[in-house]
């Protein structure tokens, strides 16, 4: 039997920076060179990160790109490396003004000290947060096989697998005896049972291995979680890489017999995974919550240290989406890095206070209490003849959350650490937030996590012993701006809103086809209004981790002026 060895590497690139993340490449070839590897594979765009977005537009940043492609070649060896890059379809001209779709999304094959080949992306995705038909051309040559060690294989681009009749198919059709698939697949909650469904059914149907590699880390909005496969041509899983680490894996498979659906695996750097139905050597697979948990830490943390922050800051308010965002934060960044901060008002209760020092002791952060309540009172002194005749409502609240705003931003503004929003989606959803107040902030780690959600994660987190206080998860919630305030006073039961807005939102479901699957129609009705209202309050949000199929931002993309209403 004929073996060849492919080596991945889950890298956790960042976007624009050309010569760390060739670093990240070069390190990883003369690894892959030490163990014997015949194929080395990295992710897609993994030299200029992904998504680069308008970047693209910018011939400096494409020469620049393909200058770097050229320097790496130079230190490629015997193992091959396939390398996602972005190369010219067709040059524009000197005066061609715009860039739009002369670029590729390419994968170079980098051995013996230069470019041996490219392919060019031929299924461009666009849908959901991916619009590449906005900048790339289409490959034209999705049947290209290259030679790895005497062997033909099929080097392909993440969407280009994902049809049957893609052109992985034609690959293996034309003589390929592996394919090997680079990827920056965004992470969203079952991606990963979706992703080795599509691909075992890719290796049993071209009756080939499959090898596909997939990028971790943060970037904005989005979450790569790695979770890296090697498939048999039977379909049958050989190995699976950690989800949300960058790792390193080496898979012997068979390529003599196109038959065969005997893979070896040598792993390196992995032990063998007990009572998880996963392969020997493979990594073990998180369960639901442990893996939203773990996307959030690693949004929150790349977004932190990718745009050169050290700290960050968060306002406590003794409530259950505030301590889990401490929390989080506390994980992907270290105590030192995280600063609480409590602002008592005349509303707000001893307990919130207390309950907030008890979680910053808890999780060992640094915590403060700057009270504004004075600060309040200076505020509706100065507007007492503005609103003279008037009585007390919403205005007179959001005042006090946007102090707490102004107060967070100027603790950022003097010391450099960046502001974490604690709201959630279901809030956000409704409009339940302060504009300039409690939306104020660089990143909302919790923005695409429903409040139901919020209190499972919470669980979760304390699953070892108590870090969050059981007295902020079972205390009713409240935003505390007026006297004895409920959420409940102004929305339903977080249960049964959570069982509105997941159909409206994330499966755009029809305020008739909600009703007829049981819930009242006038709560219906009040709710969907409410989310179509507040549309402009969610643009100006705060960018936070996706964790669901439709996110607000990139995936949900309603005008702001809009009088149409869901039947």
């Amino acid at each position: 039997m004929t073996y060849l060895r492919v080596a991945g590497a889950q890298l956790n690139p960042t976007v624009g920076d050309l010569d760390g993340n060739a670093a990240l490449i070069r390190e990883a070839m003369a690894w892959a060179e030490g163990e014997h590897a015949d194929v080395l594979l990295v992710p897609e765009l993994a030299l200029t990160g992904y998504p680069p977005e308008d970047l693209l537009l910018r011939r400096a940043f494409v020469e620049r790109n393909r200058e770097v492609l050229h320097d790496l070649a130079q230190s490629s060896g015997r193992t091959a490396t396939v390398v996602g890059f972005v190369d010219w379809a067709d040059e524009p001209t000197p005066d061609d003004d715009s860039m739009e779709r002369h670029v590729a999304n390419a994968a170079a094959v980098l051995a013996e000290g230069k470019v041996q080949g490219i392919y060019h992306k031929c299924l461009l995705p666009n849908y959901g947060v991916f619009d590449e038909q906005r900048y790339f051309a289409r490959g034209t040559e999705p049947g290209m096989l290259f030679e790895v060690a005497g062997v033909p294989v099929g080097v392909s681009i993440c969407e280009d697998i994902w049809s049957p009749d893609g052109p992985p198919s034609i690959q293996a059709e034309n003589g390929a005896r592996a394919l090997l698939n680079i990827n920056g697949s965004p992470y969203h909650r079952g991606r990963g049972s979706e992703r080795a469904a599509l691909l075992s059914g890719a290796a049993k149907r071209s009756g080939v291995p499959v090898v596909y590699v997939n990028m971790v880390g943060g970037q904005d909005e989005l979450v790569f979680d790695g979770q890296s496969m090697v498939f048999a041509a039977d379909g049958q899983l050989v190995y699976r890489a950690p989800q949300f680490e960058e790792a390193q894996f080496v898979v012997d498979i068979p390529v003599a017999d196109r038959d065969s659906a005997t893979v070896t695996a040598a792993m390196t750097g992995h032990g063998a995974a007990e009572g998880t139905g996963s392969p020997i050597g493979s990594a073990d697979v998180l369960g639901e919550d442990a893996e939203v948990y773990r996307a959030l830490v690693v949004g929150l943390r790349d977004y932190v240290r990718k745009n050169g922050f050290k700290e960050v800051v968060i306002g406590l308010s003794g409530g259950i989406d505030s301590a889990l965002t401490a929390a989080i934060a506390v994980d992907a960044l270290g105590a030192d890095a995280v600063w609480g901060v409590t602002m008592p008002a005349r509303y707000s209760s001893t307990g919130s206070v207390n309950d907030s020092e008890e979680l910053a002791r808890n999780l060992g952060c640094r915590f403060d209490e700057i009270a504004i309540d004075d600060i309040f009172s200076g505020f509706l002194e100065a507007l007492a003849t503005s609103f003279a005749g008037t009585e007390p409502n919403v205005a007179e609240e959001n005042l006090q959350a946007r102090i707490r705003g102004a107060i967070l931003m100027a603790l950022s503004n003097k010391f450099g650490g960046m502001v974490v929003a604690t709201g959630n989606k279901s809030e956000m959803a409704v409009g339940y937030a302060t504009l300039y107040g409690d939306m104020a902030g660089g990143y909302a780690v919790l923005k695409d996590v429903f409040k139901t959600l919020v209190y499972r994660l919470s669980e979760w987190r304390n699953r070892d012993g108590e870090v969050i206080p059981r007295s902020i998860i079972e205390k009713p919630p409240s935003a505390e701006l007026r006297p004895d305030q409920k959420d409940s006073d102004s929305l339903p039961d977080y249960d049964l809103l959570d069982g509105i807005l997941e159909p409206y939102i994330e499966h755009d479901e029809s305020a008739e086809a909600i009703i007829a699957a049981g819930f009242d129609p006038a709560t219906v009705a009040r709710v969907t209004r409410m989310v179509d209202r507040n549309e402009y309050k969610r643009r100006q949000a705060a960018p936070g981790v996706r964790i669901t199929k439709k996110a607000f931002g990139k995936d949900r993309r309603l005008p702001i002026t809009n009088r149409y209403s869901s039947p």
